[in-house]
């Protein structure tokens, strides 16, 4: 089992950055990649980015490119996102999951342990 919580979330502005935290802890020898993923009211859980636990290779969604930043910290076991220049549109609950195979790494399904979840609210 691998447990995770997230932190970091809050309110900012329009064109502000914002941080979220991973905290693995558990089997995190099993963890072969790490995910962030948001759901917005009303809205399915979209996958956001992803990254491999050891080589560090990195995905994103179109939507975040250039603005949003994964990354990972093996010797704390934590997972990073940087969220720079928020737009309205980027407000959701954001949750980290992790993967002990990642076939498709964009699908929810991929993943086999979840955070509870950090709301992120971008005011305009």
């Amino acid at each position: 089992q691998v447990q995770l919580v997230e932190s970091g979330g809050g309110l900012v502005q329009a064109g502000g950055s914002l941080r979220l935290s991973c905290a693995a802890s558990g089997r995190t020898s099993s963890m072969y990649a790490m995910g962030w993923f948001r759901q917005a009211l009303g809205k399915e859980r979209d996958f956001v980015a992803a990254i491999t636990w050891s080589g560090g290779s990195t995905v994103y969604t179109d939507s975040v490119k250039g603005r949003f930043t994964i990354s990972r910290d093996n010797a704390k076991n934590t997972g990073y996102l940087q969220m720079n220049s928020l737009e309205p549109e980027d407000t959701a609950v954001y949750y980290c999951a992790a993967s002990s195979t990642l076939s498709y790494y964009y699908l929810d399904s991929s993943y086999d342990y979840w955070g509870q979840g950090t709301r992120v609210t971008v005011s305009s």
